[in-house]
């Protein structure tokens, strides 16, 4: 049976920041709605993944006209993190972070949110 032939490229994961900026009587305001969103995509190295990261990131900029009529900014702020997905990860793995919890098991139910607070749960009206 012939193998499926596979994109060129290592695989990699970008963690992107957006914000949405509204100016009102000249001032934008200090706090800002904001958007982090994770891209994945294949690159030869790391350098060029990081270009194609802030590639696509100043590519999803745009503006548009809010209910009030202002003029809303969708800007990206720039790259939080950027991984090479390796051999360590499943074919279907977008992300990973390795951190150092207390007890997380036995915390579990302090430190995940509950299933009615994930946003896919919580936004689809179930």
């Amino acid at each position: 049976m012939p193998s499926t032939p596979q994109p060129e490229g290592k695989r990699f994961a970008a963690k992107l920041l957006f914000q949405f900026r509204v100016v009102v009587d000249g001032d934008s305001g200090v706090m800002r709605t904001c958007e982090e969103r994770i891209i994945v995509f294949r690159a030869s190295t790391a350098r060029k993944a990081l270009a194609t990261a802030k590639r696509r990131g100043r590519a999803a900029q745009h503006t548009y006209e809010n209910d009030a009529g202002r003029t809303v900014y969708f800007e990206f702020v720039g790259i939080q993190d950027l991984l090479h997905l390796g051999l360590e990860c499943e074919e279907d793995e977008v992300w990973y972070n390795i951190t150092q919890r207390k007890l997380p098991m036995e915390r579990a139910a302090s430190i995940l949110p509950p299933e009615g607070g994930l946003n896919a749960i919580r936004n689809s009206g179930l």
